[in-house]
């Protein structure tokens, strides 16, 4: 699969039209995977490629077919094998043995979207889905997209399993020229009440609601993202030995794990494990896959601090949502522009923020409210998407969340400190 396969946003803002993208999309995700690829599940935080090929279908037909119009599923059993967590529509397979689900074959995952797809565009076409739908519908779609993301992560975590470290994909992107970082400026702001958060107009997942005003005292943000150069000083300067830098949680997983770097780099700091396989270390690109405790550490060794989410999105207000996204087909973090100033894209930046409910927060009625609110425990807030995320999934009050030790994602860090 080559980049030109990325499918571009459509133009037309058609239901049928969104509809049909965005599972085109995920089609061409997983088109130059094989069978086997698509069964490998290697670790439980991952699921198999086949697997989300057929959840988000199985959200269609869950949620939007089977509860607004006369539909039969399309399989028995399929209910139990593709339900991911939702408690309120009935029982779920066991997260971790995901890969053990050798049937149905991916032939037939294939046939069960087709079947799904289909029922869909008839409906749509006969103007038979009421507004409570279509904004399942719509939900549905951005669910997708989430798990368009996780096809990559997943995948590459797969790979990288093989001692043979192959490729996701047999024509790499074009070389990307080593260039060099620019210096780490600043961006100041003063002291502040901001309204934080998505407002009515538009979609957005019930956690960015309801908008709300916070007081964000001053501070100062670094106007790019920590370059994989800066990260190895870290390294090279013996920052997973010191344990006055962690956090007691971090401390821990770095000597259980036995963490010496990022996930996926070499050992001799020179390379790094990508979708276009073993790649040399490009210095001036973000660093990513790193843990919350691994940017909250590096954070502490350069004297500074992770944001707040808060301070993050007051930044990202009024910005203009361009950077390096899925839709590039470069499907890795870019060099930083010399002229760069973006908070979008390349990597998902781990915040200071644990992720809990905002002030008059309520979860949606029924099975779909377990989407997000049931996970605000234990978890911590990233923001700005990542070169896996697709460009109009993005949004400045958009809230990621990850537990504080998952590497896998292409997670990243950008420094803020007191001002």
């Amino acid at each position: 699969m080559g980049s030109a396969a990325i499918v571009a946003c459509t133009q037309d803002n058609s239901w049928a039209a969104r509809f049909a993208q965005v599972r085109a999309q995920t089609e061409q995700l997983s088109a130059g995977l094989s069978a086997e690829d698509c069964q490998l599940q290697a670790m439980p935080d991952a699921s198999p490629t086949k697997w989300h090929l057929a959840h988000t279908t199985w959200f269609f037909e869950t949620f939007v077919l089977l509860r607004h119009l006369d539909y039969r599923r399309f399989a028995a059993g399929f209910d139990y094998l593709f339900n991911s967590y939702y408690h309120g529509v009935g029982p779920m397979h066991i997260r971790a043995e995901r890969g053990l689900i050798s049937r149905p074959d991916l032939a037939t995952v294939r046939r069960y979207r087709q079947h799904v797809d289909a029922a869909v565009q008839a409906a749509l076409a006969q103007d038979a889905l009421s507004a409570g739908a279509l904004a399942l519908l719509e939900l549905g779609l951005h669910h997708e997209q989430q798990h368009q993301e996780l096809i990559l992560t997943d995948i590459k975590h797969a790979l990288y399993a093989n001692p043979l470290r192959p490729a996701y994909r047999a024509t790499a992107a074009a070389a990307t020229q080593p260039g060099t970082s620019p210096a780490l400026r600043w961006r100041r702001f003063d002291e502040a009440i901001v309204a934080i958060g998505a407002d009515e107009d538009g979609f957005a997942f019930d956690n960015e609601r309801p908008r709300h005003r916070v007081l964000v005292p001053a501070f100062a943000l670094a106007e790019r993202p920590v370059t994989n150069a800066e990260y190895a000083e870290f390294v090279r300067a013996g920052g997973y030995a010191q344990p006055l830098l962690w956090l007691s949680d971090g401390w821990t997983a770095v000597q259980t794990e036995g963490w010496q770097r990022p996930l996926y780099w070499s050992k001799d700091l020179q390379s790094e494990f990508t979708l276009d396989g073993e790649r040399e270390l490009i210095a001036a690109a973000p660093v990513c896959h790193l843990s919350y405790y691994e940017a909250d550490a590096f954070a502490r060794w350069a004297g500074a601090r992770l944001p707040t989410e808060f301070e993050w999105e007051r930044a990202a207000a009024n910005r203009l949502i361009n950077g390096n996204f899925v839709d590039s087909g470069r499907l890795h973090p870019a060099p930083v522009a010399a002229d760069g100033d973006c908070l979008f894209g390349d990597v998902w930046e781990w915040t200071a923020s644990p992720y809990v409910a905002y002030p008059g927060f309520r979860p949606a009625v029924g099975a779909v409210g377990e989407y997000n609110g049931k996970f605000m425990c234990n978890q911590i807030v990233l923001r700005g998407g990542s070169c896996a995320t697709p460009a109009a999934h993005i949004r400045a009050s958009y809230r990621n969340f990850f537990p504080p030790p998952a590497r896998w994602q292409f997670s990243g860090l950008r420094l803020a400190r007191d001002a």
